[in-house]
């Protein structure tokens, strides 16, 4: 039994009171002040982490405005605040110790949009992604790119000055960035914009904290202008954060405040709102992948490119392709970058032409083609092909691929992983292919691996060593090489932050400003903020304060992950491997990965969130003294003794009284999973949460007991066989509004499935497929038992969904084939969900010993639901493992998919079917909607796939009383509005769950494909 853990960090009695007077003073947000949410923004997509005293959710600027006027007050001088948005900075911008004020949770609205103009305003938490979302009918988008678009926010845009692809020609964020609303400590509002020097010194001549700003600003850039043009590289990365070079326009007629603001990561003031200069859709992209022998090679013949008119190169080098062809990603992009016969691919320049001149945008695609023809003929640059794209799916598909590289970098085998500390180094793009070879010479003196990619075309390169920051010896030398990074950068006259802002690199700013600008810098911060309350340690400490910068060397999630056992850190793999990339809080409802996330906005439902619980969770044990092999017990008990019943009985009784426990936490967290498996294939580390979480509530629930709906659930798969016997009976019960109200408030749960009427067994009776025996089969010749195949029967279809079954089986003798159904055996899906991993090893061995056994036969064997069949290629080998599971059961489209094509293939015609996939399925099996369509052509049947997210079904995470509104929420995200555009006679889906949340929701069946390819070939005959 683990042990209780009783103690969590307490909140200072100062910040207990800071945020009773936000409330009084008419605050409308929410705060966190519990350890998980604490913790939860502890860490970001760096190396480092630092707890938060509190988190502050504002709802709007009047919020952040009562925040700052707050903290104003000198009994909470004391206080330090930081912003925060999608916390996808990878040098710990958003980290603090301090009060975290998240802007994500709710300022993420677009505010106003003037076409005409070409401007939008939005407020601070609006993701990139989300605002070309909105853009993209107006024809336009905004142009500054990242790889984490999908949910790095505005805010943390503007206030890391972001760029990526692309910014050769669009610039910087800081490029597009008309105006801000900004909030400053005290309460005082700024609203930014460009304006006439004349302008700027009236405001600076004002007795107020405003005009303080203004006056400090303008004195000190127009005093040190000569000293400024001549420090700030000549780059297209300028050296942001504080912007004193573009305060004023070359021609010194005008002044804007918001270049000083973008860039200072929060240092000087909230940014809440900014106004943003959109840029039109060109009418034509293209993309060349151009193929290289070498990394070098592609980096040398990238000002090549340049000179062709790209918009932008891209270079990835042999190792992140590799782990590309690993991931799920690369089933998108495996036509668009083939391997060239007899020849090895070491790198990749990613070249793009766009404009809106289509014949001009061809003959630029066309000219550089012809330019690599010759190279290629004469052996030259290092070319070994390349391949193009027009078409504007396969383009984003490629970005995509790239854009999930720097996550990727992170799954890398063992204990030593690519981080960022040194990946976003600039130099000048004619220097580059020169700095890298002495950048990798470095590297290689350490013996290090790493993984390369970036924007060479302006002279950025992401370069991310292997270290493993749990071994303090690594840790060191990871310092070691910042420093030697940072004078070989500047060696070569460029910057250590090209674009992902400083954070804790902050500390090597005076080498690169010089001290007499930092100085500058400094006069500056202390006009804002000048007791250094404002994520202090960051760019600089104001003047007159000698306050301490953040160290590069600083402490790391490392600092804590090496606290805990090398075993037990092994056998939560995924929990420890997160390097919080935070591609869970993806804000598209049709992506998959993390439905609990993105219905409660809770960093704490998110994979990342329950990832940094569980590490926190296992070093808490670990300094009680739990040791692996207590773990490991804990997780395998399955024995109930009269003791331990007491003991639980005891502790759970307590628990209700009020006894903190940190592992109540965690489980409320894991409460809210709805184990569709998404993050293990969607996330680029494969943290697989529902695997992590089913050893955590083995190990919870040694110590506290159980709900009644557990052990329901847990042996579903037992009393289904005997239930459905009656079902007649059983579903008249089920139907009382009684039943349902004695369900609801004694096992909390709603709208329990009915059994099938008719039964599976009715169903088929008579049918041959019931008939032939295990035996039989065994007994047969291979000849004769060569057209039989096996159906693999799942509890939920056979006893809730039975006519899918049965019309499987009737569809394989359509096809003339001879259906067996095998005999029921359990899968133990369920008993895995809810973490009896005792009872799952042995439901799994005996039905892995049954699959065994039926595989010998050679024979085809089927299932119809993703989840369980999934569930033996995933669960049933990590807990048997691969040895023991000699079989395989294929879905239904994966087994239809090698039967022969028909001699007549029919045109396609009719109304089209619309495919919705089941979460899980979709994420395994990428290609599983594809192969679907490409059944359905060949019976001249069109079938299109719906892009959408998860139902909320999820097994019985659907039914829980206390997920039901959850449930909801999630199906209303994508599915409702998906099907109500669609006639739902013609919409299909493979997984159970999802047609049962369908039914209960739209009062509709829908059916599973296999029932549609039973009509089409019932109504083939008819015609013929």
């Amino acid at each position: 039994m683990i042990p209780r853990i009783s103690e969590a960090p307490h909140l200072s009695k100062l910040v207990i009171e800071f945020l009773h007077q936000l409330q009084e003073q008419g605050f409308t947000g929410d705060s966190g002040t519990s350890y998980a949410e604490r913790l939860s923004m502890a860490t970001d997509n760096s190396i480092y982490q630092l707890l938060p005293q509190a988190v502050v959710f504002p709802r709007s600027s009047a919020d952040v405005q009562i925040i700052t006027r707050v903290a104003g007050q000198d009994k909470f001088r004391e206080l330090s605040f930081t912003p925060r948005g999608g916390g996808t900075g990878t040098n710990g911008q958003s980290l603090t110790e301090g009060i975290v004020v998240d802007m994500s949770r709710y300022m993420n609205r677009i505010l106003e949009i003037n076409p005409e103009q070409g401007w939008v305003k939005v407020e601070a938490g609006v993701i990139k992604d989300q605002l070309n979302q909105f853009l993209k009918p107006y024809g336009y988008f905004f142009s500054p790119e990242l790889s984490t678009s999908n949910r790095a926010t505005l805010g943390g845009m503007i206030n890391t000055d972001a760029s990526g692809q692309g910014s050769l020609v669009y610039g910087k964020t800081s490029d597009h960035v008309l105006g801000v609303k900004a909030m400053i400590l005290g309460g005082d509002c700024i609203d930014t914009r460009a304006m006439p020097i004349a302008l700027a010194q009236t405001i600076a001549s004002e007795d107020s904290v405003v005009g303080r700003i203004y006056k400090t600003v303008l004195e000190r850039c127009l005093v040190q202008r000569p000293l400024i043009e001549a420090k700030f590289p000549k780059l297209n990365r300028f050296l942001t954060g504080y912007d004193l070079r573009h305060v004023f326009n070359d021609a010194l007629t005008e002044f804007d405040l918001t270049r000083i603001l973008t860039g200072s990561e929060g240092s000087l003031a909230f940014i809440t709102e900014a106004t943003l200069d959109i840029t039109p859709i060109p009418k034509a992209r293209r993309l060349v992948n151009v193929k290289y022998d070498s990394f070098e090679s592609a980096l040398r013949n990238a000002p090549f490119m340049v000179n062709a008119k790209a918009l932008s190169v891209e270079t990835v080098d042999s190792k992140v392709l590799n782990l590309a062809r690993e991931d799920i990603v690369w089933h998108s992009v495996n036509s668009l970058i083939t391997d060239v016969p007899n020849k090895e691919m070491l790198g990749l320049n990613i070249v793009e032409f766009s404009g809106d001149d289509v014949v001009e945008i061809d003959q630029l695609t066309d000219s550089l083609c012809l330019r690599l023809d010759d190279l290629m003929a004469n052996n030259e640059a290092g070319i070994i092909g390349y391949q193009t794209c027009h078409d504007l799916d396969d383009i984003t598909r490629i970005y995509n691929m790239r854009k999930k590289a720097v996550g990727l970098l992170g799954n890398s085998k063992g204990a030593a992983k690519p981080i960022p500390f040194v990946e976003d180094t600039c130099v000048p793009p004619e220097h580059l292919a020169d700095y890298i070879v002495e950048f990798r010479a470095l590297l290689d003196s350490h013996q290090l691996n790493y993984g390369m990619f970036g924007h060479v075309d302006a002279g950025v390169l992401h370069v991310r060593p292997a270290l493993d920051m749990c071994d303090p010896k690594q840790e060191v030398l990871m310092k070691q090489i910042s420093d030697e990074i940072v004078a070989l950068t500047a060696k070569y006259g460029g910057l250590l932050w090209g674009e992902h802002g400083k954070g804790f690199r902050a500390q090597y700013s005076p080498e690169f400003f010089g001290e007499e600008l930092y100085g500058e810098l400094r006069k500056i911060k202390a006009a804002f903020d000048p007791d250094n309350r404002l994520n202090p340690g960051k760019i600089c400490p104001p003047a007159g304060l000698d306050a301490p910068m953040k160290q590069v060397d600083a402490i790391k999630r490392g600092t804590f992950d090496r606290q805990i056992p090398i075993q037990m850190r092994q056998e939560f793999r995924g929990a420890m491997d997160c390097n919080g990339n935070g591609l869970c809080f993806n804000f598209d409802v049709t992506s998959p990965m993390c439905p609990s996330m993105k219905i409660s906005g809770e960093r704490i439902h998110s994979p990342k969130g329950r990832a940094t619980l569980v590490r926190e969770w296992l070093r808490l044990l670990s300094e009680q003294g739990v040791t692996p092999e207590n773990l490991e017990k804990g997780i395998k008990q399955n024995k109930p003794s009269l003791r331990g019943l007491i003991d639980k009985t005891r502790n759970s009784w307590r628990a209700k009284q009020g006894d903190y426990d940190f592992s109540h936490e965690v489980k409320a967290s894991m409460a809210g999973c709805l184990a569709c498996k998404a993050c293990s294939t969607q996330c680029p580390i494969k943290i697989d949460v529902p695997s992590f979480r089913a050893k955590f509530l083995a190990l919870y629930h040694g110590r506290y007991l159980r709900p009644i709906r557990d052990h329901i659930v847990a042996n579903v798969e037992a009393s289904a066989p005997l239930l459905s016997k009656a079902p007649a009976i059983f579903n008249f019960f089920l139907r009382q509004s009684v039943i349902q109200k004695l369900s609801e408030r004694t096992i909390g749960m709603v709208d329990l499935p009915l059994f099938s009427q008719p039964t599976l067994k009715q169903e088929l009776s008579g049918h041959s497929a019931t008939a032939v025996t295990l035996e039989q089969l065994e007994k047969m010749t291979p000849s004769q038992r060569e057209l039989y195949v096996l159906v693999v029967q799942d509890p939920f279809t056979s006893y809730y969904d039975a006519k899918v079954v049965a019309d499987f089986v009737r569809l394989i003798e359509k096809i003339g084939l001879k259906p067996v159904l095998l005999p029921f055996s359990p899968n133990g899906k369920a008993q895995h969900i809810k973490g009896f991993l005792a009872k799952f090893a042995k439901t799994a061995g005996k039905t892995a010993d049954f699959l065994n056994r039926v595989a010998k036969l050679q024979l085809p064997m089927v299932g119809v639901d993703p989840a369980l069949v999934l569930c033996y290629r995933d669960e049933y080998q990590e807990i048997l493992g691969k040895e023991q599971c000699q079989f395989t059961v294929m879905l239904a489209h994966e087994w239809l998919i090698t039967l022969p094509e028909p001699e007549n293939t029919s045109e396609i015609a009719g109304q089209p079917w619309y495919f919705f996939g089941h979460c899980t399925e979709s994420t395994a099996l990428p290609n599983s909607a594809n192969q679907w369509a490409t059944l359905f052509a060949r019976y001249g049947q069109k079938l299109t796939n719906v892009s959408v997210g998860c139902c909320g079904m999820a097994g019985t995470y659907g039914h829980e009383i206390a997920n039901f509104e959850n449930s909801k929420g999630i199906y209303n995200l994508s599915w409702k509005p998906a099907l109500d555009k669609l006639p739902k006679e013609r919409c299909l889906s493979s997984g159970y769950s999802c047609r049962s949340q369908v039914k209960r929701m739209e009062n509709t069946i829908i059916k599973h494909p296999i029932q549609a390819l039973l009509e089409i070939f019932n109504d083939l005959e008819t015609s013929v």
